[in-house]
C-alpha cells in the first residue's frame, strides 16, 4: 500500500546539465494538473514537450527525455510533483481518503487518455478506417459493421420473447435469437461468413475497450464469440488468454505454491506421496540439465552430480557470475531468436551460450545443495514418528520450499493460463453477454483448443537448460484474472456453473473464486513513450544492458528493464513500481484435482465440465446463460432500450464501433520516439 500524501518522497534525477529544464518541466506539469478540465489535451502537448523534437539526443537529453515522461506518467496516476527549494518532491496519491468511486475514475480517465492516444496514431487510425470500410472479399462486399449486430433489431427480438411465460418455451425461442459459438483466432484464419481476417475483427473490436491495446509475450489463445443466428455471424464477445505471471502471492498460496504454507502443512501431517514426489521431481531437475560441457571445463565431475562438496558448488556460483555478465556486454541476440526450427546440435549451442551456461550453473548449484540436505535427510525411508520430527529443521524445511518453487517454475508457464481480455460488445453487453463470455471459457474446447495449439509446443528454456528439445503435456486446468478496478467486478461476480448442467457431478461448480487483493506493484502504469525512451537509453549505456528482452533472461523483462532504467536516472525504483492499484484477483479452477496437478502429485486431470463433445458442451452453457440471466434481462425496460440505441442505419452510433476523438495525430512524437528506439 501506498504511503498517505504527508509522505513526501524527495528525489535527485541525474539529467547532467539540464537540471533547469527538468525543472521548468515539472511547474507546467503541475500547472496542467491543477484542473481536469482538457486533460487529455494538456497530457498530450507535455507528451510532446517531454519527447522534445530531438533526432539524435545526447545522453543527458535521453535522460531529460525520460524523467519527464516518467513524472508525466507518475501525475496520470493520481501523483503529485512539486518543486520545493530547488529540489523535486513526489507526493503519492492518498488512498486512504479516496472513495472507490474516484478510485475508479481517476484509474478509468488514466486508461482512456492513453487508448485515445493510441488511437490517434497514423498506423492505428489507418487500420481502424480500413475495417469500416467495404470492401471486396471472397464472401462478397464487407466490412466490420458486417459483424455487428443491429441493435433495434436485437430489441425487437427479445421483447418478442416476453410473450413466453413458460421457462422452458422463453428459453428455446431465445435460443433461436442468439445462438452463441466459439471462434479461435489463428494468424491466417478468415471469417466464413465475411472474408475478413479473424485476427483484424479481434483486434478492431479490442479498440473499444478501456485500456490500451498491447501484445503479450508467451503463450496465448485469442478467441471469438460468434452468434450463428443471423447472417454473417456477428461478434458478441472477445477474449484472450495469455501465459501466466510467474509471481502471484494470492494466487500462489491459494494453489499451494507457496513454499512456507506448502512446507508447513507438510510438516504438520507428513504425506509420503508428496515427499517423493518432490524427491522425485529434484532427481528429474537434476537430469534437465546439461553438464557435457561444464564437466569437460573441469567445474564439475560425474560424481559430483550425487555427493557434490561446497567447493563444487562455489565454482558453479563463480562461473554463474561470469558468464552472465559477458551475457550482459554481448546477447548473442541471433543464438536466442525464437521460432527457427533448432536440430539437436541447435540445442546444445544454444545451452552452451552465455546466458543458458550462467542459468544451468546457478540452477545445478541450487539443486546440489538441496540434494545433500536431503539425502543427509533419509525422508523416503524414516517411520512417520521420526519424519515428522526432521521436517522441523530449519534446513530441510529450506531444502523442500526450495523444490516446491523449482516445481512451480516447470508447471506455471503449462497448466495454466491468465484471462488477459474477456468481455462483450454492443449489443450483447447490455444483455450481460460478458457473463456469457466468461463461462465459455470454461467450455472444454478451449481446453482443447489450448492442447491442440501447443501439443508440439517446444519449451525454449527447458530445452536450452537441457541441451535437447524438451515438450510438455498442455493440459489446461486452471485460468487466473484480475479485475482492472480494485473495487471488484460485476462482470465475474457470481458467475458460476454447476456441472450437473453440463452432465457432471452435481457437487462440482465451475466458478470465478475471488482470492483476495493484489500488493499493486508492476510496471503497468508506465506509458509506451517511457518504455520506448527506457529502450533507447539502456540502449545507450555503457554499462552493458542486464535486460535485452531475450527469452530465457528472466521473469518480467519489462518491469526489470524498467527498474534498470529508474536506478540509472537516480529513481527510487521500489517505491515507483509501486503503483498501487490493487487489484482483485479469481482463480477459475476446470478440473476439481488443480492443485495436485499444479503441485505435481498427480498426471491425470478430474475435470469439472466433462470433456467428451466439446461442442456440444459449449451449447448448453450458452443455454444455461440464457436461462440464468438473459431471460430474466429482456424483462427490463431499461436494458431493450439500451440495446436498441446501437444501430447500424447512418450515421452509425453504435458501442462496437471504435470512437476515434479526432484526427489531430502527434507525428512529431511518434517519430521521435520511434527514432531514439
Amino acid at each position: 500500500m501506498l504511503k498517505c500524501v504527508s509522505q513526501a518522497i524527495p528525489v535527485a534525477p541525474d539529467v547532467g546539465r539540464l537540471q533547469a529544464k527538468l525543472a521548468l518541466f515539472c511547474r507546467q506539469l503541475r500547472r496542467a494538473f491543477r484542473s481536469s478540465e482538457n486533460l487529455a489535451e494538456k497530457v498530450r502537448q507535455l507528451r510532446v514537450e517531454a519527447c522534445g523534437y530531438l533526432e539524435r539526443p545526447t545522453i543527458d537529453e535521453l535522460r531529460l527525455m525520460l524523467v519527464c515522461n516518467l513524472l508525466l506518467d507518475l501525475a496520470l496516476h493520481g501523483w503529485s510533483v512539486e518543486n520545493r527549494h530547488s529540489k523535486i518532491v513526489l507526493l503519492p496519491p492518498d488512498k486512504h481518503d479516496e472513495s472507490p468511486v474516484l478510485q475508479k475514475d481517476r484509474i478509468r480517465q488514466k486508461h482512456l487518455i492513453e487508448r485515445d492516444a493510441q488511437l490517434s496514431e497514423p498506423a492505428v487510425q489507418e487500420f481502424i478506417k480500413g475495417m469500416e470500410r467495404r470492401r471486396l472479399t471472397s464472401k462478397g462486399w464487407h466490412s466490420i459493421y458486417s459483424v455487428i449486430r443491429d441493435g433495434e433489431e436485437l430489441a425487437l427480438s427479445l421483447r418478442a420473447g416476453t410473450s413466453y411465460k413458460d421457462p422452458g418455451e422463453r428459453t428455446r425461442y431465445l435460443a433461436r435469437i442468439i445462438d452463441p459459438y466459439l471462434q479461435f483466432v489463428t494468424p491466417d484464419a478468415v471469417c466464413s461468413e465475411t472474408g475478413l481476417r479473424l485476427n483484424d475483427i479481434w483486434r478492431y473490436f479490442r479498440h473499444t475497450w478501456v485500456n490500451i491495446y498491447r501484445s503479450v509475450p508467451g503463450r496465448n489463445l485469442m478467441i471469438l464469440v460468434r452468434d450463428r443466428a443471423v447472417p454473417h455471424h456477428p461478434v458478441v464477445g472477445i477474449a484472450a488468454l495469455a501465459s501466466s505471471v510467474i509471481q502471484q502471492s494470492i494466487r500462489d498460496k491459494w494453489i499451494g505454491w507457496d513454499s512456507d504454507t506448502a512446507v508447513a502443512a507438510l510438516a504438520a501431517n507428513p504425506d509420503r506421496k508428496t515427499i517423493r514426489c518432490l524427491l522425485g521431481h529434484l532427481r528429474d531437475s537434476l537430469k534437465g540439465i546439461y553438464t557435457a560441457d561444464l564437466i569437460e571445463d573441469g567445474l564439475l565431475a560425474t560424481k559430483d552430480l550425487k555427493t557434490t562438496s561446497p567447493k563444487v558448488i562455489a565454482k558453479l556460483r563463480a562461473e554463474a557470475a561470469r558468464t552472465i555478465e559477458l551475457h550482459r556486454k554481448s546477447p548473442e541476440s541471433a543464438a536466442h531468436k525464437s521460432g527457427k526450427a533448432r536440430t539437436k546440435r541447435d540445442w546444445i549451442a544454444l545451452a552452451e551460450t552465455n546466458l543458458y551456461r550462467s542459468k544451468r550453473c546457478n540452477r545445478l548449484a541450487a539443486l546440489l545443495e538441496v540434494q545433500e540436505v536431503l539425502d543427509d535427510a533419509n525422508l523416503e525411508s524414516l517411520p512417520r514418528k521420526k519424519l515428522k520430527r526432521i521436517l522441523q529443521q530449519a534446513n530441510v524445511r529450506n531444502a523442500l520450499k526450495r523444490v516446491v518453487r523449482f516445481g512451480k517454475a516447470e508447471r506455471v508457464g503449462v497448466g495454466m493460463m491468465d484471462i488477459m481480455v474477456c468481455g462483450a460488445v454492443a449489443p450483447y453487453n447490455a444483455i450481460l453477454g460478458g457473463k456469457l463470455v466468461c463461462l465459455l471459457l470454461g467450455s472444454p474446447e478451449v481446453v482443447r483448443a489450448y492442447a491442440k495449439k501447443y501439443s508440439d509446443h517446444v519449451s525454449i528454456i527447458a530445452s536450452g537448460m537441457k541441451g535437447k528439445k524438451v515438450q510438455r503435456n498442455p493440459r489446461l486446468v486452471l485460468l487466473c484474472t484480475t479485475s482492472l478496478y480494485g473495487n471488484g467486478s460485476s462482470q465475474y461476480n457470481r458467475v458460476k456453473l454447476p456441472a450437473d448442467a453440463l452432465g457432471g457431478q452435481a457437487s462440482e461448480c465451475l466458478r470465478y473464486e475471488e482470492l483476495g487483493t493484489s500488493q499493486g506493484v508492476g510496471s503497468f502504469h508506465f506509458s509506451k513513450e517511457s518504455v520506448r525512451l527506457t529502450d533507447a537509453l539502456l540502449g545507450r549505456s555503457k554499462q552493458g544492458r542486464k535486460v535485452n528482452s531475450i527469452f530465457g533472461e528472466g521473469v518480467n523483462p519489462l518491469m526489470r528493464k524498467m527498474r534498470e532504467a529508474l536506478t540509472l536516472v537516480g529513481l527510487p525504483s521500489e517505491i515507483l513500481l509501486k503503483h498501487g492499484n490493487r487489484r482483485i484477483v479469481y482463480g477459475i479452477p476446470l478440473a476439481e484435482n488443480f492443485r495436485r496437478l499444479l503441485m505435481g502429485i498427480e498426471t491425470r486431470p478430474r475435470y469439472i465440465v466433462p470433456q467428451d463433445d466439446p461442442r456440444s458442451k459449449t451449447t448448453m452453457i450458452g443455454a444455461y446463460w440464457i436461462n440464468r440471466w438473459l431471460s430474466q434481462r429482456i424483462e427490463q425496460d431499461q436494458v431493450l432500450a439500451q440495446v436498441a440505441s446501437h444501430g447500424l442505419a447512418h450515421p452509425i452510433q453504435h458501442g462496437a464501433q471504435v470512437k476515434i476523438t479526432g484526427d489531430e495525430t502527434p507525428e512529431k512524437l511518434s517519430a521521435m520516439t520511434a527514432a531514439v528506439s
